[in-house]
C-alpha cells in the first residue's frame, strides 16, 4: 500500500496515512476520454434555425421555355430567392432543435472512468504532464488535516498552499488567463482560465474560502465526476483532499 503524507495548516507532515484502494486503479485515459465526451454531450443546449428562414419571400419561378433559369425569383422584380444557392435563401439542410444530442455510457464503464482519473492525481508524471506546478517534495494527492475546513478567508487558504508548495499552480492560471478566440468573447465568456487545484471536502464553507482562486474548484466527495477530476478529459488534475474526504471517498468506490 502506497502512504502519503496529511499535512497541517501550518504546512507540517501531521502523520503519514495509507492511500484508499480506489487509488490503485489502473489508468484507462480512452475510457475516461469516452465518458469526459458523454458528460459533455449530455450537457449541450438543442439549437436550430427557424423553420421558416430564408422563405419569407414572395416568389415565383419562370418556368422552361423562357431561357431562364427556373430558380425561384422575387415577384416584384428579378432576384433569385428561397432556393439553398441563391443569397438569401434557406438553408438546404440546417440545424433541428429537436435533435436528440444524449449519449449513453455503461454504469460500469462510467465508474471505471471515475476510479481511474481519481487514481491518476496520485500520479505525479500524469499531474506534471497536465502542467501543473508544485513542489516536487510533496506527495500526491495532497492531503490536509480537517482544520482546513475551519478557514473562512482566502488569504489564509493562500498562505497554507505556499507553505505546502502548490501556490505556485494558482498563478499559473492567473497568469494564463485569456482572451477566447471566436464567437464566445461575444457571448459572456470572453475570457479563458486554465484549470487549477482541484479541492475535495466533506463540508460545503470551503467553497467560501476557496472557490475564489484562479482555477479552483471546490465539491464534495459524493459529487465528484470526471469533469472535475479529468477536465478537457485529460486526467491527472492536482488535487487537495482533507483527511475526512479521503476517509469517506474510499467507502463509496463501488457507487
Amino acid at each position: 500500500m502506497t502512504k502519503i503524507n496529511v499535512y497541517g495548516v501550518d504546512g507540517s507532515i501531521k502523520e503519514k496515512i495509507e492511500l484508499p484502494e480506489i487509488f490503485h486503479t489502473p489508468y484507462r485515459p480512452d475510457i475516461i476520454r469516452k465518458s469526459f465526451n458523454v458528460l459533455h454531450s449530455n450537457k449541450r443546449q438543442p439549437y436550430g434555425a427557424d423553420p421558416l428562414a430564408g422563405t419569407r419571400h414572395a416568389t415565383a419561378s419562370a418556368g422552361k421555355g423562357r431561357g431562364l433559369s427556373r430558380v425561384p425569383r422575387l415577384t416584384q422584380g428579378r432576384r433569385a430567392a428561397l432556393a439553398p444557392g441563391t443569397v438569401g435563401g434557406r438553408r438546404a439542410h440546417p440545424p433541428k432543435s429537436e435533435r436528440n444530442w444524449k449519449e449513453k455510457i455503461n454504469k460500469k464503464e462510467k465508474l471505471l472512468a471515475r476510479n481511474s482519473a481519481l487514481a491518476a492525481t496520485a500520479d505525479k508524471e500524469l499531474v506534471s504532464r497536465r502542467g501543473h506546478r508544485f513542489d516536487e517534495n510533496i506527495t500526491l494527492p495532497v492531503v490536509i488535516e480537517d482544520d482546513f475546513e475551519k478557514i473562512k478567508k482566502t488569504k489564509e487558504v493562500i498562505n497554507i498552499f505556499q507553505k505546502i508548495g502548490i501556490y505556485d499552480d494558482i498563478i499559473r492560471s492567473v497568469e494564463g488567463r485569456h482572451i477566447r478566440a471566436g464567437r464566445g468573447k461575444l457571448r459572456g465568456r470572453k475570457y479563458r482560465v486554465p484549470k487549477s487545484i482541484l479541492i475535495i471536502s466533506t463540508k460545503k464553507d470551503v467553497e467560501k474560502s476557496s472557490g475564489n482562486l484562479s482555477g479552483v474548484d471546490v465539491t464534495q466527495p459524493d459529487q465528484l465526476n470526471i469533469e472535475h477530476l479529468a477536465p478537457g478529459g485529460d486526467a491527472g488534475r492536482l488535487t487537495v483532499f482533507t483527511k475526512s474526504a479521503l476517509a469517506k471517498l474510499g467507502g463509496i468506490q463501488e457507487e
